[in-house]
């Protein structure tokens, strides 16, 4: 085979229901992570490899897994069932993620390889029956697995043949430090291990030190992010917080931004206020945070990948803002509520068919920039990345742009072709939703979500069986009004519309979609007559003649 030929698939020495099951998944070649990865993991080999989001990291370790696990149960002595695989990550959502992919992998040897997801917030004693059928991979955050380990449910010290972990650059981030370190004492002495990461920092350093030996590293010649053929990066410089919303508000409702877009800020409290900013023009969006339970934040992100929205707001606080090593997510300053201290947005998370991401928020660090922007052009799929920048925070932009440019002369990000004074007859109405949208209204919709989640919560239902009295003071508590929607501003007059901008602007478009995902629907009796309301206000007899006659 020449040098510059692709390794196919079917060159690596797969299983034939391997290369099946990749075959219905469409991937004709292997991406150049897999290429390089694959054949070295086959040899046994620990891997620290580099590459970049949506490059194909959790196949590259996927199929090499379980090619191990079912050559050995080919070829080797029968030995008892085991757990031989485990998968260590971050976040619940990626869990559940990597999960999928190996369970799209094992479609034609279920019967053989078995995988289980412990990250799930399920009570340890409905996930105990799982782990003692002994699976064949485990996946899971590390605190999750170590409280399995520490309660005996699961046993790795004598079975343990391959370790994964994978956005290894997080783990440590997500305060997992103490957990990793005490969960590698109940691993057995010996056993492969891969490390995945789209950047290498100072604790994927350590955790090499940790975990691997004599490892083969991986850093591919690949930018980190799409070229410029594939995704189109911008930036618009906005004099005013102000022209942020203005100009957002020009895109997405005339219609100059089409298609799936995510919206990135650096805040709890940025993505509400950005939301209830959007509902005042009625514009539906959806904010996916660390607050949500498990199950609501992956079923947001299901109808999103089906269409039911087509603007999601993603704040991920600590991951994005640099977190103070050692402090454990979830621990946020005097007035935020704790997030989940397993969840998270910007990395990995597989969102479906996204034409842009739009950094509302200007990134805190470069590699804060590349997994925000690493959401959009995946999988050959053209995108684009657009960040509103402030006049002062161009000194930032500049440190990202140098980060990821290197030393190129050529800017990696290009002036947003946009006139601000077109829209100008628009700036009424930005102030009239801002002025809407106050700190009051912010706290009341965060609230009601929680509300919501606490009247439809499963767990919760025992518990108002044997409560009654506190379910109906939920159910009867005062009436939440996140902010006051005016629905005149949904109307976009065409006089308003610039003239430049009536030839491609489609204000009023509004294309036949699914109804928007909430996490409770609430559906309306069927109004029926009110039998004293129908009495009181019987229509009277016409009167006779000759009682008319006797009132005359």
């Amino acid at each position: 085979m020449a040098a510059s030929e692709v390794l196919g698939f079917e060159h690596m020495g797969l299983d034939p229901r391997l290369l099946q099951a990749i075959a219905e998944q469409g991937w004709a070649r292997p991406t150049l992570i897999q290429e390089k990865a694959i054949p070295l993991a086959l040899e046994g080999k620990d891997l620290l490899a580099r590459a970049r989001t949506g490059s194909g990291k959790t196949a590259a370790y996927a199929i090499p897994l379980l090619q191990h696990l079912l050559h050995r149960k080919a070829t080797g002595p029968v030995v008892e069932q085991a757990v031989r695989g485990l998968v260590l990550v971050p976040t619940k959502e990626l869990a559940r993620q990597a999960q999928t992919m190996i369970r799209q992998l094992t479609a034609y040897c279920a019967r053989d390889v078995r995988v289980v997801d412990v990250s799930a917030s399920e009570d340890f004693a409905f996930q105990r029956p799982l782990l003692m059928e002994k699976p064949d991979v485990v996946v899971g955050t590390p605190s999750r697995v170590l409280s399995h380990l520490l309660q005996g449910n699961l046993n790795l010290r004598d079975s343990l043949e391959l370790l994964v972990m994978d956005e290894a650059d997080l783990l440590f981030s997500f305060g997992f430090e103490e957990e990793l370190k005490t969960l590698l004492c109940h691993l057995p002495r010996i056993y492969q291990a891969f490390l995945m990461s789209a950047t290498f920092n100072e604790d994927v350093q350590a955790l090499k030190e940790l975990v691997l030996h004599n490892p083969v590293t991986l850093k591919l010649q690949e930018s980190q992010l799409p070229g410029p053929d594939q995704l189109q990066q911008f930036q618009v410089v906005c004099e005013t917080e102000e022209d942020k919303f203005l100009l957002l508000y020009a895109l997405l409702k005339l219609s100059l931004l089409r298609g799936k877009s995510l919206l990135f800020v650096n805040t709890l409290e940025r993505g509400y206020r950005l939301r209830l900013f959007l509902e005042q023009f009625s514009i539906p969006a959806c904010v996916l945070n660390g607050e949500l339970p498990l199950r609501s934040r992956c079923h947001i992100i299901s109808q999103f990948n089906q269409g039911f929205y087509d603007c999601v707001i993603a704040t991920d606080e600590e991951v994005l803002g640099a977190p103070v090593k050692g402090k454990r997510r979830g621990q946020g300053s005097k007035g935020e509520r704790a997030s989940d201290t397993e969840s998270g947005v910007a990395r990995g998370i597989d969102f479906h068919n996204v034409t842009a991401v739009l950094n509302f928020d200007l990134p805190p660090s470069p590699e804060a920039y590349i997994h925000r922007a690493g959401r959009t052009a995946r999988a050959n799929n053209p995108g684009t990345a657009l960040t509103f920048v402030l006049h002062t925070e161009r000194p930032q932009l500049k440190e990202i742009e140098e980060a990821l440019g290197g030393e190129s002369a050529e800017s990696m990000f290009l002036p947003y072709q946009f006139r601000m004074e077109e829209i100008e007859g628009f700036r009424y109405r930005c102030r009239d939703a801002m002025r809407s949208v106050t700190k009051q209204a912010i706290r009341e919709a965060r609230l009601k979500e929680i509300k919501e989640e606490l009247l439809h919560s499963d767990k919760l239902k025992t518990y108002f069986e044997d409560n009654p009295r506190d379910l109906q003071l939920l159910r009867h508590d005062r009436p939440l009004h996140p902010a006051v929607v005016k629905p005149h501003l949904g109307h976009v007059p065409d006089y308003l519309v610039p003239p430049t901008l009536r030839g491609i602007a489609r204000p009023h478009s509004r294309r036949k979609r699914n109804r928007p995902f909430t996490s409770h629907r609430k559906f309306k009796a069927p109004k029926t007559q009110n039998p004293l309301r129908s009495f009181k206000y019987t229509k009277r007899k016409p009167r006779t003649s000759a009682s008319s006659a006797k009132h005359s």
